[in-house]
């Protein structure tokens, strides 16, 4: 028999208002030693997900010079000010969640066999995707959740079967 979502996923799902701050975020995600939330609307609905990573794109791409070599030294110099003026005028006003999650929600089904969810994982690059029960998220599966198939002799062999 082979091994379905429901039987690896973490079943507790710590999500964040899409309205929280990033530096809100942060602290959320490492105070719970996680690298990434569901983000929900103000109904509650999921409506991406937010990641360290994220945060960490956010704030490299407003420090990152341009690279861009058909401008002039003096049109760089001018880039770069104007950079440095926004980022300047964006700390003042808090970034907030909705601002740098990924809107993109990817889930499947909780009987979607394992062997399914880590092709779709690689496919999308992923390290996390959610669990449904009729369209209701229900649990997460991560890179983690996917280890445990590895390291349960069990999980294993069920896996390598072609049931």
């Amino acid at each position: 028999m082979t091994v379905l979502a429901y039987e690896i996923m973490t079943p507790s799902i710590k999500a964040v208002p899409q309205s929280w701050t990033m530096d809100r975020l942060a602290r959320f995600l490492t105070d719970n030693e996680i690298t990434g939330s569901p983000v929900t609307d103000d109904s509650g609905e999921i409506v991406g997900i937010a990641t360290l990573k994220d945060i960490t794109e956010f704030r490299w791409n407003a420090n990152r010079p341009e690279a861009d070599k058909e401008l002039t030294a003096e049109d760089q110099q001018e880039a770069r000010r104007l950079r440095m003026v926004l980022f300047e005028e964006m700390g003042k006003v808090p970034v907030e969640v909705r601002d740098i999650m990924t809107p993109i929600v990817l889930s499947v089904d909780e009987n979607t066999p394992v062997r399914d969810i880590a092709n779709i994982m690689m496919s999308e690059h992923l390290h996390r995707i959610f669990i449904t029960r009729e369209s209701k998220i229900t649990g997460i599966v991560t890179t983690y959740d996917m280890l445990k198939v590895i390291s349960d002799e069990e999980l294993t062999k069920r896996c390598a079967r072609n049931d």
